[in-house]
């Protein structure tokens, strides 16, 4: 894409940005990877050096063997690394819910990077849950993930509840496992209230999550889709720019504020 045909395309997005008043933004692997987190699906991220099929919620409660991999996989930081930071687009829509243009973020990631780059977390929805912090499925009680992992770094191969006894486990969504239902029920029920939806680095493949753009489309809301890859719903969307998420939502932005005055 040509420097001329990119800013021409970021402005109609930052005129799609002016015009709406709630505005949902959609995310996917694509914004976490420019943080350094790998897709999970791309050739050799996590799919393609383990068996998905060890990593189904079934497997981890009558599987011991299963545990012990899931929870070395996540101690030698192969999920989400340590060290890692928001990026220019999580910060982009940060800036959004600060100018109150914001409605929420409805996320399929399961790390922290939108809170962490400034979301209000009320306003962040993880339909695939999220592994900053691991769950009891005894007692419900959280607790902290890089907790969690010292237990693990201090020879604890499958950590349990200090309050109860019951296993521990990541509180994502694992394969075999619903969705969080709140979380999905509200997000479905604010993408069909949106006027402009934004998705970023998600290829709308992994359902039901990749319903809320169209949800948003079906309810006559307004469509913008940042992905460098095309989508299925490239043919619906008011634009496409196939770019990166940092790049795109930086630039937009900063043309949203010459244009509200705020540059």
């Amino acid at each position: 894409m040509t420097d001329g045909a990119f800013d021409s395309l970021v402005e109609k997005l930052a005129d799609l940005i002016v015009e709406s008043k709630q505005i949902v933004v959609f995310t996917g692997a694509g914004i976490s990877t420019e943080s350094g987190i790998p897709d999970f699906r791309s050739p050799g991220g996590i799919w393609s050096k383990y068996d998905p099929n060890v990593f189904t919620l079934e497997h981890f409660l009558s599987d011991d063997a299963a545990r012990k991999l899931l929870w070395k996989v996540l101690s030698d930081d192969e999920f989400i690394p340590r060290d890692v930071e928001p990026n220019a687009a999580h910060y982009a829509i940060a800036e959004l819910e600060e100018m109150g243009k914001l409605d929420c973020v409805i996320t399929q990631n399961v790390d922290y990077l939108h809170e962490d780059g400034g979301s209000y977390p009320g306003t962040v929805f993880h339909l695939h849950g999220t592994m900053s912090r691991a769950k009891c499925i005894k007692c419900s009680k959280l607790y902290p993930m890089d907790e969690v992992r010292q237990w693990i770094a201090e020879g604890i191969g499958v950590p349990v509840c200090p309050e109860c006894a019951g296993l521990l486990k990541p509180d994502a969504v694992f394969f075999g496992e619903a969705l969080p239902e709140y979380e999905l029920s509200e997000s479905q029920r604010r993408a069909q209230k949106c006027d402009l939806c934004i998705v970023i680095g998600s290829s709308l493949v992994v359902y039901p999550a990749a319903m809320m753009p169209r949800y948003a489309v079906q309810s006559g809301a307004k469509l913008a889709i940042i992905n460098k890859d095309r989508t299925e719903l490239d043919p619906y969307a008011n634009v496409c720019i196939h770019e990166g998420a940092g790049k795109t939502m930086s630039s937009a932005m900063e043309q949203v504020r010459i244009m509200l005055g705020k540059a």
